[in-house]
């Protein structure tokens, strides 16, 4: 430990701090993590060097610290808009909580990584997030021979950890890791060949797995468990209705007390049957047990009718729920006790984990769906098992920032599933599937298209990879 501060003073006493000759490699580096950064975060940097990443990333207030007393010294003559303390990361002294918490090229150099990451929960409330880059441990043998020939300065011995490694390191500390990826295989600047091999084959499954950085991305174990938060939220359940007449007054019937208060948000949309109706008579009927807001959608498609529903919404948690009922009512406490213990953030439902009833989705559906999956686990560096499951369940404070930056990824999605998961994923949601068990439609057909949708769903993708995997 002593050794490795040594050499972080020498490094800023000689003036070799300067990321210039390797701005090529650290700005890729800076540019990830601010893709999750927003300007109301608060970021703190653990082991900021002299406060390069911190000063180029958005956020309300940025705090960097450092056990380099040279280094902070630097930091502070160069960032006047950032804070910088001296500190050791295996014994932080700060009296705050932070929502994103960096540790850029850190770990290798402490003493104690495990103490290290247990240190986080002094600066952690339940929701933050923490991101770590470190070198990929496949590339130790080109970084020592780098060093040998004389084309990297040589730095002091690290640890060399796998991502097992990491995971289990953060585990035993209190964390709990959700998304994990990789980027760059060529970690300097050669004109041409570099852009091309790290914008677009560095994203190629398998050789992706050869790429010099990692990133993980952590967040603390949740300490509650459903009894603790059995009535602390308040929920608002949308149901989107389109020649669904005979399912109106089943939902109500069927849907569980649960939360502090649940409220129930009915969408019309363009029926060709008494659905409208129907709900309103429902409405009426049961006023006096149920607490009902009804309405009819200004334009087309489930994604419209959603974002209607969730500007009447007045509850903490924002629920979907299928007007056929394919996904039972009795279902929706499972996904309430699933984000409001803090197991997630957002909570997708996954249809493709039970058996289903024989008729409840189409052998080209259930391939369209497995396809998606697949392209989203890809796109999004985390598992997914069925993206296109109606019931999608968030806080409102995280819809509204969703909402705020929806043109991001554009607003043509006609369900609005896409819509949610990748703004989930745009503001480094947790994001954890829930198994449900899905039945066959009882009354009406399916409003879907499989070819047409599935066309608009596909464009979507090649959208969604521009912005997120070939940015």
């Amino acid at each position: 430990m002593q050794s490795n501060k040594k050499y972080f003073e020498d490094q800023a006493f000689t003036g070799k701090t300067d990321r210039r000759a390797k701005s090529y490699y650290w700005n890729d580096i800076i540019k990830y993590c601010e893709y999750f950064i927003y300007e109301e975060s608060s970021v703190l940097e653990v082991g900021c060097g002299t406060g390069d990443l911190l000063h180029k990333i958005g956020g309300r207030r940025r705090v960097g610290i450092d056990f380099s007393k040279a280094m902070i010294r630097q930091a502070r003559e160069k960032y006047s808009d950032v804070e910088f303390h001296e500190m050791n990361a295996e014994l932080l002294e700060l009296d705050e909580k932070f929502d994103v918490v960096i540790l850029s090229n850190l770990i290798g150099f402490l003493g104690d990584i495990e103490r290290g990451f247990y240190e986080l929960n002094k600066v952690c409330h339940p929701n933050t997030k923490i991101i770590i880059t470190y070198y990929n441990y496949l590339w130790e043998p080109i970084l020592k021979l780098s060093e040998w020939i004389g084309l990297k300065p040589k730095s002091p011995p690290q640890n060399w950890l796998s991502q097992v490694d990491i995971n289990n390191l953060l585990k035993l500390a209190g964390f709990d890791v959700y998304r994990t990826t990789r980027r760059m295989l060529i970690p300097v600047n050669i004109p041409i060949i570099s852009w091309l091999f790290n914008k677009y084959i560095a994203k190629i499954p398998l050789l992706n797995y050869f790429c010099i950085n990692t990133f993980t991305f952590a967040s603390p174990i949740p300490s509650a468990d459903a009894a603790e938060v059995a009535d602390k939220y308040s929920v608002s359940i949308v149901i989107p209705a389109r020649n669904e007449s005979g399912n109106i007054e089943d939902a109500i019937e069927r849907i569980p007390k649960f939360g502090r208060s649940v409220e129930i948000i009915f969408i019309e949309g363009n029926s060709t049957d008494d659905t409208w109706a129907k709900i309103q008579e429902v409405a009426t009927k049961y006023a006096d047990t149920h607490n009902i807001k009804i309405d009819r959608q200004d334009g087309k498609g489930k994604g419209d009718a959603v974002r209607k529903g969730y500007e009447m919404a007045t509850g903490d948690i924002l629920m979907i729920l299928d007007a056929d009922l394919t996904v039972r009512p009795e279902d929706l406490p499972k996904f309430y006790n699933a984000i409001a213990s803090g197991k997630g953030e957002f909570i997708n439902g996954s249809r493709l984990v039970y058996t289903m009833e024989k008729q409840a989705m189409r052998f080209l559906n259930i391939l369209g769906n497995k396809f998606f999956s697949a392209l989203f686990t890809w796109l999004l560096d985390q598992p997914f098992k069925d993206t296109l499951c109606g019931t999608k369940v968030l806080f409102r404070k995280d819809y509204d920032k969703i909402k705020v930056n929806r043109s991001f990824f554009g607003e043509f999605d006609p369900f609005g599933d896409f819509d949610l998961i990748f703004g989930a994923h745009k503001l480094n949601l947790k994001i954890v599937e829930l198994p449900i068990r899905y039945q066959e439609r009882k009354y009406g057909e399916t409003n879907i298209s499989r070819f047409k949708h599935g066309l608009i769903l596909l464009k979507m993708c090649f959208f969604a990879a521009r912005k997120i995997k070939f940015r």
